[in-house]
C-alpha cells in the first residue's frame, strides 16, 4: 500500500535527521574539548585574561537554552523519534501484516534475474 510506505519512507528521513542530530552532538562536544585544550594554551602562554574569559563563557556552555547536545537527543528520541516508530510499527501491523519495504521487494522481484547466483529471491 502506498500510504503505508510514504510513512516508512518519512521514518527513515527521520532516522536520517537522528544520525545528523548525533553527528552534531559528536562535533559539539569535540569542539568543546579542543576548546579546553585552546584554554590551556593560551594559558602557557601568558594569555590568561583571554583564556579566562573563554574559560567562564564558552567551556561546557549549553548549545540551547538550558541543554547540551545530548540532552537535545535524548528529547528527539524519547519524544518524536521513538513515537514515530512506534506508529510506523502499528500501521505496518494493521495494514500490511507486519512487513516492511513491500515496495522494494517488489522492486526486487521484478528487477532480479530469476535462477542467477546472486539474485536470489530470500537470504
Amino acid at each position: 500500500m502506498s500510504a503505508v510506505g510514504k510513512v516508512s519512507e518519512a521514518l527513515e528521513y527521520a532516522d536520517r535527521a537522528r544520525g545528523h542530530l548525533y553527528s552534531f552532538h559528536q562535533l559539539i562536544g569535540h569542539a568543546d574539548l579542543l576548546l579546553g585544550e585552546a584554554v590551556e594554551a593560551l594559558r602557557d602562554a601568558g594569555h590568561d585574561e583571554q583564556a579566562d574569559r573563554l574559560q567562564e563563557d564558552m567551556v561546557g556552555r549549553n548549545v540551547i537554552e538550558d541543554r547540551w547536545t545530548f540532552q537535545i537527543v535524548e528529547d528527539f528520541d524519547d519524544n518524536y523519534w521513538s513515537q514515530f516508530r512506534e506508529h510506523d510499527q502499528q500501521i505496518r501491523d494493521e495494514l500490511q501484516g507486519g512487513v516492511r519495504h513491500v515496495f522494494e521487494a517488489e522492486m526486487k522481484q521484478r528487477r532480479r534475474t530469476h535462477g542467477r547466483h546472486h539474485h536470489e529471491e530470500k537470504p
